[in-house]
């Protein structure tokens, strides 16, 4: 399958052509940077894949709202890393409100990284024996 990819050092008419070949489905792929992350209005958004976790939930919320436009379906698939464990309380919260759910690895995840913020300013959230994690949305209820 042919993938395009879309990044900030593209100059502007390489950006449209990327976009419009990707709208109109010559290529079913796009890769993108955060570039992609708001503003472009794509319809029929299938799968967004976040392969690094924004270091904002608001920046997350605008990646995954590609997908399951007016009532289309669509999957986000996130892989949460250590260096971003910070943030598990606030995507728990968000998967909750939107009735999506929420694995195990992840609850643990954020009970865990929010008790040792209570204990302790200074907590590492590298902590081993945590990989990444990939969270299925949108209705998916499949991990890999």
């Amino acid at each position: 399958m042919p993938a395009l990819c879309i990044h900030g050092d593209k100059k502007q008419d390489e950006r449209r052509w990327v976009l419009n070949d990707f709208k109109t489905g010559k290529s079913p792929i796009l890769i993108a940077t955060d570039v992609a992350s708001r503003g472009l209005d794509i319809k029929n958004v299938k799968y967004v894949i976040n392969f690094d976790f924004p270091n904002q939930i608001e920046d997350y919320v605008h990646r995954i709202g590609r997908t399951g436009r007016a009532g289309a379906h669509g999957a986000s698939f996130t892989f949460l890393t250590s260096d971003k464990y910070r943030l598990a309380k606030d995507l728990v919260k968000i998967l909750r409100e939107s009735e999506q759910p929420v694995p195990p690895q992840l609850e643990k995840i954020s009970f865990s990284v929010s008790s040792n913020q209570r204990r302790n300013p200074y907590y590492s959230y590298g902590r081993s024996g945590h990989n990444a994690n990939s969270i299925p949305l949108k209705g998916s209820n499949r991990y890999y």
